[in-house]
């Protein structure tokens, strides 16, 4: 399918096309024309990725030039990265075969999912496999290789820096569309490391798929996308949990098992000086000298010696000289030592302690000696005094470089960032487990640097309703700011408010209300009716692992657990990645086979942000209670005030806020298309609060019936029983009349004739008023002599081109068109 929007070819790898996904490009268009930022809410199982994807290639394909457009698509699991090239291949495979010869798309994950080597891939852990391939691929290992054959290598990275040496890079991988499994099969016919490779291609590629982290988190954003030129997109695809990537990447937890490793590690790297020392000291005095020149790198470092990068921001990493005190490695590693000495002692306070960087930094300097400079370089420092100790195994070195992390971190910030000391968990006060967190409080931090060197950045998903709260904590203005609703032929979902249990009780999650009796009975209640009227699968959301564990025991002790099986087979979701997913192939086993399933599931889990029950897999999903986060948190309660008197951004705003988007992304697992048809049941009586149900997504509200407000659970049977009965009669997929939900090309062209038409009328108008004559040609009652002799005196006030050019781009001009 191919059809225009204003002045570019959209290239669409469908028949017909949904209503939203048209108007969603629409408004992408216009955010790009203006080179500015854009939100947009993408109600679930609507195309999203295929609109993006089709718009932004056809935008860059329609600007042909020296620096072409380029796309960088963020996405946060490796399975939703495989969906986008899957839909990128189909699009690709629409477009002229003379426009998509010189396009590359690929996508770049860790070693452990793109690694050849199976020597590399037998370590167990990710940060194990890439210390695997480190031992392998080192500059100074393969040097030693050079001279003494027996010393092992990597045949896949030597193959490809042979091809990499004789050729150009920008060749190596011909045009085309590579998932990660492509780019392995590739790597093996070739003989060529499929890491090094996708890291090398990323450069010259047209569309570069990979993880959140390799723009948001500096560590490693400064060594992935360090070259990525000005002319991108960049997309945040299921963007709504951005902020919390944003602050977990600045953020460091400390424990005693991390100081104790980091003794062990400073001990190992006294042992290396001292083997250097006594076999080759001119490294040592090479590395000082250089230090005192300023250089705290060796330049620019073979691909394979590059570790992580500077944990800061790179707008505030020091462009100096190291600090005399901590030039040799002997003083560098006996600052280290007093660091962790003091942080142990830190670690031994029997109450709860919050301070700030300047505080903190400041009784660090009169206990162990170390001031701010010091502390600042610490990361650079380390990694240089490792490159000379020529250490491979990183993974052994992790504790030492969390230590260096927090010690630059806050070296570097003042603002933004809390210190908070505590000596157990408020939850286990019993056992004690003391940790110390360096939390970071302003999302806007980690994203700014995207912001500030991008072209254009797209934040889009499903639920980010209130959509208008995303602006003030990532502190940016968007040009281009909408929630989209989803047109229906019928209407397929059917979300309830459920206040009241058969007994008439209320039901909530409440603290003083949870563990009542009568709460937990009417939940159970709730779900064994669902369970005889609902066919196949059936998913629960709890607001907590703990409270999942004590709801579910209670119904086993009630009876409840025994009259659900006796319908459905049950399987829950734990904190073990391996039970879990096991768990998931059996639901899914056992709903194929007719015998339907409950899945019990925990909002911000890993299968409520990744896992789609479309179809009979998800006929209904109950969320029971309101998804809050834990309010006594020090980390929650640091990062509320800070909000507040930063952005104005009230606590129960922010709380409400966090907890809506969390229960709209439970819910929407249940609706992954159009043809799909499921239930949602908002299990507790705060949901019929309009302060709470408000931030719903529009998508959501738009079919929250008056109806299905404060039900009982006897009420919510009979209008599921209702639903279901109309789900199974026929329906017209197409649509007609006023309500047609696909669009072929033709009806398309229809409305983009009637669109310019609206815009010329617009355009008159403001060309009236500019002239003085707005009263004559109020754009109300525009007719066609009206157009013609607007036109004629739009060109002769403004000039030919002038007023071409206002044609062409008004849409940039709409919310001012009355100040032109």
């Amino acid at each position: 399918m191919k059809f225009q929007i204003e002045d570019v070819t959209v290239y669409f790898p469908y028949e017909h096309i949904y209503p939203e996904q048209y108007e969603y490009m629409v408004e992408l268009k216009r955010a790009m024309d203006a080179r500015g930022h854009c939100l947009l809410e993408m109600p679930t199982g609507t195309g999203k990725t295929v609109a993006l994807l089709s718009l932004i290639t056809s935008y860059s394909l329609s600007r042909p030039g020296d620096r072409p457009l380029k796309l960088l698509y963020c996405t946060r699991t490796v399975h939703e990265m495989e969906k986008t090239l899957a839909e990128l291949r189909l699009l690709l495979s629409h477009v002229p075969p003379d426009l998509r010869r010189s396009l590359l798309a690929l996508g770049l994950s860790s070693r452990k999912n793109l690694c050849s080597n199976p020597t590399v891939l037998s370590a167990a852990s990710r940060d194990s496999v890439d210390s695997a391939c480190r031992r392998l691929t080192a500059s100074w290992v393969r040097a030693a290789a050079a001279e003494d054959p027996a010393v092992p290598t990597c045949s896949f990275f030597e193959g490809f820096d042979r091809a990499a040496s004789s050729s150009n890079a920008s060749v190596l991988l011909p045009p085309g569309v590579y998932t990660l499994q492509d780019l392995r099969a590739f790597g093996r016919d070739k003989g060529w490391c499929p890491y090094f490779l996708a890291r090398q291609t990323i450069r010259y590629a047209n569309i570069v798929v990979y993880s959140y982290q390799y723009l948001l988190d500096p560590k490693v954003a400064s060594i992935i996308s360090k070259e990525m030129q000005r002319e991108c997109v960049v997309v945040f695809d299921e963007a709504h949990n951005i902020d919390n990537v944003c602050i977990e990447a600045l953020s460091v937890s400390i424990r005693r098992q991390t100081l104790e490793g980091a003794t062990r590690n400073l001990n190992r790297m006294v042992q290396e000086i001292d083997r250097f020392k006594a076999t080759d000291a001119t490294r040592l005095r090479t590395e000082y000298n250089r230090l005192v020149e300023g250089l705290a790198q060796r330049g620019s470092l073979p691909i394979t010696d590059a570790w992580l990068a500077n944990p800061a921001l790179p707008d505030d990493i020091l462009k100096e000289a190291v600090p005399g005190n901590i030039r040799r490695a002997e003083h560098f590693l006996s600052v280290l030592r007093r660091l962790v000495q003091y942080l142990k002692g830190r670690l031994q306070t029997e109450n709860v302690e919050t301070e700030g960087p300047v505080a903190f930094v400041a009784s660090v300097n009169s206990q162990a000696g170390i001031d701010q400079k010091m502390l600042r370089f610490c990361y650079d420092r380390l990694h240089s005094l490792m490159l000379t100790l020529e250490i491979t195994d990183t993974d052994e070195f992790l504790h030492i470089q969390t230590i260096c992390d927090f010690a630059t971190l806050i070296g570097t910030y003042t603002r933004g960032f809390s210190i908070i000391i505590e000596p157990f968990d408020e939850r286990m006060p019993h056992i004690p487990d003391p940790v110390l967190q360096l939390s970071c409080h302003d999302a806007s931090l980690a994203i700014k640097p995207v912001f500030e060197r991008f072209q254009s950045v797209v934040i889009t998903s499903g639920t980010l309703s209130p959509i208008d709260l995303y602006p003030r904590l990532l502190n940016f203005n968007p040009v281009i700011s909408r929630s989209f609703t989803m047109s229906l032929t019928r209407d397929c979902i059917c979300p309830m408010v459920l206040t009241r249990g058969s007994d008439q009780l209320p039901v909530s999650t409440k603290f003083d209300m949870r563990s009542d009796p009568g709460v937990v009975r009417n939940y159970g209640r709730l779900l064994l009716e669902m369970v005889a009227a609902v066919p196949d699968g059936i998913v629960c959301f709890f607001v907590s692992y703990s409270y999942m564990d004590g709801i579910v025991n209670s119904w086993n002790e009630m009876g409840i657990l025994q009259d659900v099986m006796q319908h459905k087979l049950v399987f829950i979701e734990t904190q073990d990645v391996v039970e879990t997913t096991l768990a998931l192939d059996n639901y899914r086993r056992a709903c194929d086979c007719g015998r339907g399933a409950v899945f019990f599931s925990v909002a911000r889990g890993k299968v409520a942000e990744g896992i789609d029950f479309d179809r009979h897999y998800g006929r209904l999903v109950i969320m029971f209670g309101v998804p809050f986060q834990y309010t006594l948190s020090r980390i929650l309660l640091a990062r509320l005030e800070y909000l507040r008197e930063t952005f104005q951004i009230k606590e129960g705003d922010f709380l409400t806020f966090d907890a809506l988007r969390q229960a709209a992304q439970c819910v929407g697992r249940v609706i992954r298309s159009k043809a799909d048809y499921g239930m949602m049941i908002f299990a507790d009586k705060r949901y019929s609060r309009h302060d709470k149900r408000s931030k719903l997504p529009g998508w959501i509200l738009s079919h929250l019936h008056d109806a299905h407000l404060n039900l009982s659970t006897d009420m919510a049977l009979h209008i599921a029983r209702e639903f279901l009965r109309r789900m199974a009669q026929p329906y017209d997929k197409a649509g007609s009349g006023g309500k047609k939900t696909l669009l072929t090309q033709e009806d398309i062209e229809r409305m983009s004739g009637d669109a310019m038409e609206i815009i010329l009328c617009e355009f008159l108008c403001i060309v009236c008023k500019y002239s003085g004559g707005w009263r004559s040609f109020c754009r109300k009652s525009c007719c066609r002599q009206a157009k013609a002799r607007g036109a004629t005196e739009a060109t002769s006030i403004l000039g030919e081109q002038r007023t071409n050019t206002l044609v062409m781009n008004l849409h940039v001009y709409r919310p001012y068109r009355y100040e032109i």
